[in-house]
């Protein structure tokens, strides 16, 4: 099947996505609002794609360019197009105009999918004259680096508006996951705000510092989850498998899960020491240089991953 594809909002997912669906030849149309987000948006992605260039997850950043193209109308960015990528605000009310605007443009069997990080889509499109086709495709940012790629339907998707989500992320190198339900948050930001909240009980609760919790995942925890999920770990880690694993060690991590309560971990005090700690050892002024070295260490490790012979 030949896809073609729009992208609504030139932000940095929006131009995260074009780089996606372009490097495997899809055209893509790429669409914003703010007229000024949209001119400086090809110079950008070109920056990306030459850092990519150098990584050597790409040979040619010029073919990359110029499958996409940019439109600053949203009508003719959409003629034509098989699927959408809208990623507009994380906000509620905005994604409703939004939907609104584009099923006005888009023909009726256009697919129209959202980058929401946590929004369930049935908040936004309930009041749309085709909501069967709508439905979230959350990415993990920069989805050009991390392929992972949360497919939630509404209840009221149609299974051709998903089969084909599906399609078009495996056929553009994503790795989709289908949430067989609406949930908030979906199934990635669910485990990492479980972490999250138990890294910051443990340091608010003085246990361990802010820069040890990080080694803890960095030089444990992360090792293994970069090239296996939890539930195989645990399976490698007992003689007979998960259910040994469990009978092993499910009464330590129940006693755990009693103990941790029902307190906001986020309070504003706790935020506050985070941000001091976080603060002397990486200053504002420097977390765009440490943004793009962890960039180029992602690019490192997928080079090497592509290189391994993986599942």
């Amino acid at each position: 099947m030949t896809y073609r594809v729009a992208v609504a909002g030139a932000g940095l997912i929006g131009r995260a996505w074009a780089i996606v669906f372009a490097r495997k030849g899809v055209p893509v149309c790429l669409y914003d609002v703010d007229g000024s987000t949209l001119r400086k948006a090809p110079e950008k992605i070109r920056a990306s794609l030459e850092d990519l260039e150098a990584a050597g997850l790409i040979t040619d950043p010029a073919a990359v360019m110029a499958h996409i193209r940019i439109e600053p109308e949203l009508a003719k960015a959409l003629d034509g197009v098989n699927y959408v990528q809208e990623c507009g605000p994380e906000n509620v009310e905005v994604k409703r105009r939004l939907y609104t605007d584009l099923e006005a443009a888009a023909a009726p069997n256009t697919v129209l999918a959202s980058s929401t990080s946590g929004i369930v889509a049935s908040q936004f499109i309930e009041h749309l004259s085709h909501p069967e086709r709508c439905l979230v495709a959350h990415p993990v940012n920069p989805p050009y680096l991390i392929p992972l790629v949360e497919v939630v339907p509404a209840p009221v998707t149609n299974e051709a508006s998903v089969a084909l989500t599906m399609q078009i992320m495996e056929a553009v190198n994503q790795s989709p996951i289908l949430v067989r339900q609406e949930v908030q948050g979906f199934i990635l930001n669910r485990l990492q705000g479980a972490l999250l909240n138990e890294a910051l009980r443990l340091f608010r609760d003085g246990y361990v510092s802010a820069e040890d919790i990080d080694k803890t995942v960095k030089h444990g925890l992360g090792l293994r989850w970069s090239f296996m999920g939890p539930f195989e770990t645990i399976d490698l880690n007992a003689p007979a498998g998960v259910v040994d694993y469990a009978a092993r060690y499910g009464p330590l991590y129940r006693d755990v899960d009693i103990q941790r309560g029902n307190d906001n971990p986020w309070a504003e005090e706790t935020l506050e020491a985070l941000d001091r700690e976080r603060r002397a050892a990486l200053p504002v002024s420097e977390l765009g240089e440490r943004q793009a070295w962890r960039d180029r260490r992602l690019m490192a490790l997928i080079a090497h991953r592509n290189t391994q012979q993986t599942s």
